[in-house]
C-alpha cells in the first residue's frame, strides 16, 4: 500500500517537458551511458522534501520503489534511505548498506550514485574492511567503478585521504569519462584538504592521466601550478 501511495504522489508531481530535458541531459538514448532510463521529469528539491514524510519507512517497504523503472522512483528511495541511515543506528545502517549493496544495479546513472555512495556505503566502512569498494573498483559496470570512487568521499571529509588515492590509481587508466570526472573530483577534494597528498599522486600520473581527471584534480590550484601540470 505505501509503495502506491508513493508512486502516486510521485506521480502527480510530474512534468512532461522537464522528463524530455531529464532524458536528454542523463544521456539516455541508444549506447550512451543512461541508456534505456525513464524519468517523470521531478526536480531534486521536491523529491527530499516528499522523503521527509517517509523518515520512518522501513527499508524493505522501499524495494518496489529503488526498483522502479523510473529514474525519479529510484532516487527518490535513495534519498530516503540516506535520510535514514545518517539518523539510524548501527543496526539500521547494516540493513541499509546490505540492501543497498543487494540492489546496487539499480543504482545506475551518476546522480543515483552521488548521492548515496558516499553517504551509506563511505559512512558504513569508515571504519571497517574497504575491500569492497577495490573490487567495485576493478568491475566491468561503470557504476559500480564510480561507486568505488565516490564512496572515498565521506573518508576524504574525515581527512583520510589512502583509499581516494589507491583507487584513483587503479582508475587512471579508465576509458569512461565519468570515471575520469569522479576521479579528479575526488583528487580535487583531497587537494583542497592536503595539496602536497594531492601533488604526490599528480607528479606520479599526470603524464597518463585522461585530461579530464586532471583538469579537475587541478581546478583549486594556482594558476601557476595549474598550467604547470596541464603543459606536462
Amino acid at each position: 500500500m505505501m509503495t502506491k501511495e508513493i508512486r502516486k504522489r510521485l506521480k502527480e508531481e510530474a512534468n512532461e517537458k522537464d522528463a524530455l530535458f531529464l532524458q536528454r541531459f542523463f544521456k539516455t538514448g541508444a549506447g550512451q551511458y543512461g541508456e534505456g532510463d525513464v524519468f517523470l521529469g521531478i526536480r531534486v528539491p521536491v523529491l527530499r522534501k516528499l522523503a521527509k514524510e517517509y523518515k520512518t519507512l522501513p527499508p524493505a517497504e522501499l524495494l518496489p520503489v529503488l526498483r522502479s523503472i523510473y529514474h525519479e522512483e529510484r532516487l527518490f528511495a535513495l534519498i530516503v534511505l540516506v535520510n535514514a541511515f545518517t539518523k539510524g543506528d548501527e543496526t539500521l545502517r547494516r540493513q541499509i548498506y546490505d540492501l543497498y549493496l543487494a540492489n546496487s544495479r539499480y543504482i545506475n546513472n551518476w546522480d543515483l550514485v552521488d548521492i548515496s555512495a558516499p553517504n551509506i556505503v563511505g559512512a558504513f566502512l569508515m571504519d571497517k574492511n574497504k575491500a569492497h569498494l577495490y573490487d567495485w573498483a576493478q568491475s566491468n559496470n561503470l557504476w559500480e567503478r564510480r561507486m568505488a570512487m565516490l564512496a572515498t568521499f565521506y573518508f576524504v571529509r574525515q581527512n583520510q585521504f589512502t583509499d581516494t588515492m589507491r583507487i584513483a590509481e587503479l582508475l587512471v587508466r579508465d576509458t569512461e569519462d565519468l570515471i575520469h570526472k569522479a576521479s579528479g573530483w575526488m583528487l580535487r577534494e583531497v587537494g583542497k584538504r592536503d595539496m602536497h597528498c594531492a601533488e604526490l599522486f599528480l607528479q606520479k600520473h599526470c603524464k597518463i592521466m585522461p585530461r579530464t581527471m586532471l583538469r579537475y584534480a587541478i581546478e583549486k590550484f594556482p594558476e601557476a601550478k595549474r598550467q604547470m601540470y596541464l603543459t606536462r
